[in-house]
């Protein structure tokens, strides 16, 4: 098996603000790779040049081995670059896809702060996400051709909630599950768009103990049962070192150290970067 996604030089730079810093990591296909750091440290905003929400700076991203996002610093950009490899990529064309055309490629994510369709009902957040790959045109629309289509998609919608323990509360509205099971329903509408690798931003965030446990074992579940790969961001240590088969560290945009869990735990530049370091006594 090859990666399901590549990352290399990756550069994020914001006005004179380096956020990301020749970011270079892989995420081999069906397995679980964490990349964690302090707050601030850049991760959510690696996440979001993965999936079109920025376009990076410079650098390239390739999925399931193909290039998908490449840039390259120009115009203004080139001359207030402060990250490396600037020209690497200059003589290769820019590729700058939407959000909804990576999610098309096969790419899922979740946020840090939850953003389900609040005023809709748990079944409608799943079925809007179905349509991503409906199988459908305006002319079917207009003659009714697409009755078929639609009974596929609310049929496949109805199972997944029943898969993922959400079917009771089909008709109520997101925004008034509790906060868990709201974490729930976003990785059930990821789940909707049938992706290959699937992006979790701090899922246990304002989790409980016993809801971080569940969590834990419901990402190996999903993995196992759609074949997925998982790249997830999470600040909870407990979850990232008992689910992940490799982590990346990552501060001040720059990665710092990577490695298997048993690794990562005793890396003292680990333990710097979360900890601080206490100034000597003179």
């Amino acid at each position: 098996m090859g990666n399901a996604l590549h990352l290399e030089n990756v550069t994020m730079q914001f006005g004179g603000v380096v956020s990301v810093n020749n970011l270079t990591l892989d995420v081999p296909e069906n397995k679980i790779i964490a990349l964690i750091g302090p707050n601030g440290a850049g991760k959510t905003t690696a996440f979001n040049c993965i999936t079109g929400v920025y376009q990076p700076t410079n650098g390239l991203i390739e999925f399931m081995g193909k290039p998908m996002v490449r840039n390259y610093p120009r115009g203004k950009a080139e001359k207030t670059y402060k990250g490396e490899n600037a020209k690497t990529y200059s003589n290769d064309p820019v590729i700058s896809p939407t959000p909804d055309q990576i999610t098309g490629l096969g790419i899922a994510r979740t946020f840090q702060n939850i953003r389900l369709w609040k005023s809709m009902s748990v079944f409608d957040n799943v079925l809007i996400a179905k349509h991503q790959h409906a199988k459908q045109n305006v002319f079917s629309a207009i003659f009714r051709g697409n009755l078929a289509e639609e009974k596929r998609m609310r049929d496949e919608t109805m199972e997944l909630l029943v898969e993922q323990g959400l079917d009771e509360y089909k008709d109520e509205l997101a925004v008034s599950l509790p906060y868990g099971l709201q974490r729930r329903l976003e990785i059930a509408r990821a789940l909707a768009t049938n992706p290959k690798l699937l992006l979790l931003d701090e899922p246990a965030a304002g989790m409980n103990p016993q809801e971080t446990n569940e969590l834990t074992d419901f990402v190996r579940q999903i993995r196992e049962k759609y074949d997925l790969t998982v790249f997830l961001i999470e600040h909870h240590m407990d979850l990232v070192m008992n689910i992940s088969d490799y982590i990346y560290v990552i501060d001040f945009g720059s990665e710092i150290a990577q490695g298997v869990p048993e690794e990562i735990q005793n890396n003292q530049r680990v333990i710097e970067a979360y900890l601080g370091v206490a100034e000597e006594e003179e």
